[in-house]
């Protein structure tokens, strides 16, 4: 079916494991080939794709995958702000399908009920909006 390039920050190795888990389940079930390719931290995502991307790519698509947890300085705002704007800027300028699963939460347990605890799981739903993005990019009429 789709090859898929997950792309995950390694930050919080615990959260990083748990979206992978869920992005990985997915893109099994629905079919697709995939490869992964960890990164230091979420501001790595955008410029890891855009590497990726501008080499020729064999990826149909991206799946970004991470965490951000609010602290006490301003680093939060910045993180989550400019990795998602590299994403939507490569979405958009590229012409990438990238489903954007990076977890911006105020607590850990926000995070860890995203990542998966209770059955939701974030890097599922980051996989099912890349592939619905790619699926949209072949049925368009140009």
């Amino acid at each position: 079916m789709y090859r898929i390039l997950i792309v995950c920050a390694g930050f919080y190795q615990d959260l990083a494991a748990e979206l992978i888990r869920g992005a990985r389940s997915e893109l099994d079930r629905q079919g697709c080939t995939w490869d992964l390719e960890m990164v230091p931290g979420a501001l790595e995502i955008p410029a890891a794709i855009s590497t990726v991307s501008r080499r020729n790519s064999v990826y149909d698509g991206f799946v970004a995958l991470g965490c951000v947890i609010r602290g006490e300085t301003s680093h939060y705002d910045i993180v989550a702000g400019e990795s998602a704007r590299g994403l939507i800027d490569l979405a958009i300028t590229w012409d990438l399908a990238i489903g954007n699963g990076i977890l911006t939460v105020d607590t850990a347990e926000q995070a860890r009920v995203r990542a998966g605890v209770d059955g939701r799981n974030k890097g599922r739903d980051a996989v099912i909006a890349c592939l619905s993005l790619i699926r949209l990019k072949q049925s368009s009429v140009t």
